[in-house]
C-alpha cells in the first residue's frame, strides 16, 4: 500500500533525500578543494611550446594559473574522467576559484552546487578579467537560479563593455550568419521538410506575426487543423503571395479576415542612449521581451521605419495598493504584479510573470480580495498545483512568500530565489 501524502514515512524519505544530497554536495566541495591544491602544486609559468607534459597549459581564462600538462593528465585519471572531460571540469574549477570570487565563496560555503557555478564558468572563460568580474558581480547572488539564456545575455553585455573589439567581430559574424535553410534534401516519408534559420529580431517578429495572422485567417475560413499546422500552411501561402479569402458562413454573411495584430516590443534605453551619447551606456539598450542587451543603433534603425509606432507608456507605481471588488484581475493590477515579482513565485520556478496567471493567495471564494497584497504570479502548472493539491503559501511581504509542500517541507521564495527552510516553521496565522 502506497504511503499517503503527509504521512510520517513520506516525510522521513524526503528528509533522507535532503540529508544525502547535503553529504554529496559537501563531498564535491572537498574534491574541488583537492583539485585546486593539486593545480597549485603543479602550476607553472612555463608557457613555451615544449614536449608533451613538460609545459603549462591554460585551462581557464586569463588570470587563472597554467598547470603542467602531465599533472593535468594524472589528475583526470584520478578523477575517473577522460582527459578531455577532465580538462573541462578542472578548467571550470579554476575559472570559478580565480576569476569568479563571489561565486566561489558560495561554492566553498556549501551554499551553491558546483554544477551551477560550472555553467557560469563555461561561459565566462572567453572574457577578459574585468568582464568575468562584471558577470560574477551581477550573477553570484542569483547563481542558484540564473538560466542559460539570462547568463548568455549577461556575458554578451560584458563582452560589449570590456572587449568591444571581439564583440564587434562576433556581431559581424552573427550578421553574416543570418540565413533561412529549407532542408528539401531531407524529405520525410510523409512529405514534410524542416526549415531552420537565423533572422534579425524585427524580421523574426514580423514573420511570426504574419504566420499567426495567416493561421487565424485559415481557421476563420474553416480549416480544422491545429494552430501549428495552420502556421505551416500560412508559410506556403506567404511564399506564393496568396492570402486567405473571406468566405460566406452558414447564414450567408461574409466573414471578415482577422485584422493584423500589433507586435509590441518593450525597449529600455538609458538617458545617455536617448541623447545619442557614444559611451557604453549610450550604446546599449535592453529588450524586455527577450531580456537581452542590444545595440542602441539597431533600436534607432527600427524606430526610423515608417511602419513603426513608438508609444511611451506611463510608469506604474509599484508601491500603490490596488484593490477591486471583482474576481477578475484588472490590467493595472496584473502589470503591477508582473513588474514587482518578474517570475512565477513558486519555489525554483523561473517562468516569466508576463506569461503567468495572477493567483489569489487566499481564494476569492474564501474571502480573499483582488488586491495588491493578495495576488501573485503563478505559471499555469504551479497555479494548478496550488489550486488542486495541498501546496499552500503565504505572503510575508510584497516580494517574499513562504511555501509549504504537501509533506510539510517549507520554502522561502523572494527576489534572491528559493531557500529551503529546515526545522519547525509556523506559517502566519497558525499556532
Amino acid at each position: 500500500m502506497a504511503a499517503q501524502p503527509g504521512s510520517d514515512d513520506s516525510t522521513t524519505v524526503l528528509t533522507a533525500v535532503r540529508a544525502v544530497r547535503a553529504v554529496r554536495d559537501q563531498a564535491e566541495v572537498e574534491i574541488i578543494e583537492s583539485i585546486i591544491d593539486w593545480c597549485v602544486l603543479h602550476q607553472t609559468d612555463d608557457e613555451d611550446t615544449a614536449s608533451f607534459g613538460d609545459h603549462g597549459i591554460p585551462l581557464a581564462g586569463h588570470g587563472a594559473p597554467w598547470v603542467l600538462e602531465s599533472a593535468v593528465l594524472e589528475l583526470c585519471a584520478a578523477l575517473g574522467q577522460s582527459t578531455d572531460a577532465g580538462k573541462r571540469y578542472v578548467g571550470a574549477v579554476l575559472e570559478v576559484r580565480y576569476r569568479l570570487s563571489r561565486t566561489w565563496e558560495r561554492v566553498a560555503a556549501g551554499d551553491l552546487p558546483f554544477w551551477r557555478a560550472r555553467s557560469i564558468a563555461e561561459q565566462t572563460m572567453c572574457l577578459p578579467e574585468q568582464g568575468a568580474a562584471h558577470v560574477d558581480r551581477h550573477v553570484a547572488h542569483v547563481a542558484h537560479q540564473v538560466s542559460y539564456l539570462q547568463l548568455k545575455r549577461l556575458v554578451e553585455e560584458a563582452q560589449a563593455r570590456f572587449d568591444p573589439v571581439e564583440a564587434e567581430k562576433k556581431a559581424r559574424a552573427a550578421a553574416d550568419g543570418r540565413h533561412v535553410s529549407i532542408h528539401t534534401h531531407q524529405v520525410g516519408i510523409n512529405g514534410t521538410v524542416d526549415v531552420t534559420g537565423t533572422l534579425d529580431l524585427r524580421d523574426a517578429l514580423d514573420l511570426d506575426d504574419a504566420l499567426n495572422r495567416g493561421a487565424a485567417a485559415l481557421g476563420a475560413a474553416g480549416c480544422a487543423e491545429s494552430h501549428d499546422v495552420r502556421r505551416s500552411l500560412a508559410a506556403g501561402d506567404l511564399a506564393r503571395g496568396q492570402v486567405s479569402l473571406p468566405f460566406d458562413d452558414a447564414g450567408g454573411q461574409e466573414s471578415v479576415v482577422p485584422p493584423r495584430s500589433r507586435v509590441v516590443l518593450h525597449v529600455h534605453l538609458a538617458e545617455a542612449a536617448l541623447a545619442g551619447d557614444d559611451t557604453v551606456e549610450g550604446c546599449l539598450a535592453r529588450v524586455e521581451n527577450t531580456r537581452s542587451p542590444i545595440w542602441a543603433d539597431r533600436v534607432r534603425d527600427w524606430c526610423a521605419s515608417p511602419d513603426v509606432q513608438v508609444i511611451v507608456k506611463p510608469v506604474i507605481d509599484l508601491a500603490e495598493q490596488i484593490s477591486v471588488t471583482a474576481y477578475e484581475i484588472p490590467d493595472r493590477l496584473r502589470a503591477q504584479r508582473e513588474l514587482i515579482d518578474h517570475h512565477c513565485v513558486f519555489p525554483w520556478c523561473t517562468r516569466p510573470a508576463r506569461s503567468s496567471d495572477i493567483d489569489h493567495i487566499t481564494p476569492h471564494d474564501q474571502g480573499g480580495t483582488t488586491s495588491t497584497d493578495n495576488t501573485a504570479p503563478l505559471c499555469r502548472g504551479h497555479h494548478r498545483a496550488k489550486t488542486h493539491t495541498r501546496w499552500t503559501y503565504d505572503r510575508l511581504d510584497d516580494t517574499t512568500y513562504l511555501w509549504r509542500s504537501p509533506n510539510g517541507l517549507f520554502f522561502r521564495r523572494d527576489h534572491h530565489g528559493t531557500t529551503p527552510i529546515t526545522g519547525p516553521t509556523t506559517p502566519p496565522g497558525e499556532t
